[in-house]
């Protein structure tokens, strides 16, 4: 079964035809971080509008790449939230025409489910059951994952995630957007131990995360070393040093938190999925585990289509299903999927 995923939760439209038996076909992605940059993040309604200039010409060219017609497809998945309300009706609508054109199912994929099984995309994927670390946008959360649609919480962030640490610290040092990829780079040049930050929640006692305080910390620290300059005044070197600093502090907590779920459910796998995912410092602490540990491809740490028709297709083969009614959900908790229906809280 051929499935066509579309992804338009956000600052990326995404397209990719996955195969049950032969795997990814083919993909193609086009980012508006140029178009955003300017404006210091995204801005949704011009987010809305460039994925309806993008979508259909990127549906042509994974067809082509592939080698298929639509008339070859057996089903159109789509991100149905969380996401941008605009964004994700660009998809959802075009998704829905094409799968009621077309007379196939039209399947509707939670987004952060897409990030999770993300690395199944990889070879070797991993077997079920696993625990996964979620550290996508504005969430850090762990899983125990039985199977498709199967999510036990363990542990969430109680107020910033890691990666919107990342982002605002990057801003507040003056670095541009998208801030998370720059202050990485920065962090390779500071000096280990040059200053010294929280590591919160690392005692807690249980799998949840914070990172607000850690951001709050790395604000004060800035201001206090700039002499009540602003803190882009700062010299490079010293932006450096808390760039790799606070770098150290999340993935100090993220892999805490990562290895104790692991102990507490007696689990040898261990997936890591989203935009942090692609950390270099995350994966060589994480790789170094005493596990099975799997990320998924740096191409497809950040949003994508091919994790959309990679569950579209799960959820297809699992349960055939889906009319040419839509809507999108920008506010959905992944814990209240069920292993039938993607678009039913349990």
């Amino acid at each position: 079964m051929r499935v066509l995923g579309i992804e338009t939760s956000c600052d990326e439209t995404g397209i990719a035809v996955y195969d049950t038996d032969a795997g990814l076909l083919a993909h193609a992605l086009h980012s508006q971080v140029a178009m955003h940059r300017d404006y210091g993040g995204v801005v949704p309604e011009l987010a809305s509008r460039d994925h309806v200039r993008r979508v259909v010409p990127l549906i042509e060219r994974v067809l082509a790449d592939a080698g298929l017609r639509l008339a070859d497809l057996d089903a159109v998945a789509y991100t149905q939230g969380p996401g941008l309300a605009g964004a994700l009706l660009v998809g959802a609508s075009v998704a829905t025409a094409l799968g009621y054109a077309l007379r196939i199912p039209v399947l509707p994929v939670h987004h952060l489910e897409g990030h999770l099984l993300s690395p199944l995309l990889a070879s070797p994927r991993p077997d079920f059951p696993f625990v996964a670390l979620l550290v996508s946008g504005g969430h850090s959360q762990l899983f125990d994952v039985t199977g498709v649609g199967e999510y036990r919480l363990l542990g969430d962030t109680q107020d910033d995630a890691a990666g919107e640490a990342f982002d605002k610290t990057a801003k507040l040092l003056g670095l541009a957007y998208p801030g998370g990829p720059a202050l990485s780079r920065l962090a390779d040049t500071g000096t280990p131990g040059a200053v010294r930050l929280p590591r919160p929640m690392l005692a807690s006692g249980n799998l949840d995360m914070s990172f607000s305080g850690l951001k709050t910390a790395a604000l004060t620290l800035a201001r206090k070393e700039a002499g009540g300059s602003a803190t882009e005044s700062l010299p490079a070197a010293r932006k450096a040093d808390i760039a790799l600093e606070i770098q150290s502090a999340i993935v100090d907590v993220l892999a805490s938190k990562a290895l104790a779920a692991l102990r507490q459910t007696g689990r040898g796998r261990l997936v890591v999925a989203g935009g942090v995912g692609a950390n270099r410092a995350l994966r060589e602490r994480l790789g170094a585990a005493p596990a099975q540990v799997y990320f998924p491809d740096l191409a497809f740490c950040t949003d994508n289509g091919a994790m959309i028709a990679l569950v579209g297709a799960l959820r297809l083969r699992a349960a055939p299903q889906g009319d040419h009614a839509f809507e999108v959900r920008p506010r959905w908790d992944l814990a209240t999927l069920t292993p039938g229906n993607p678009a039913r809280a349990a």
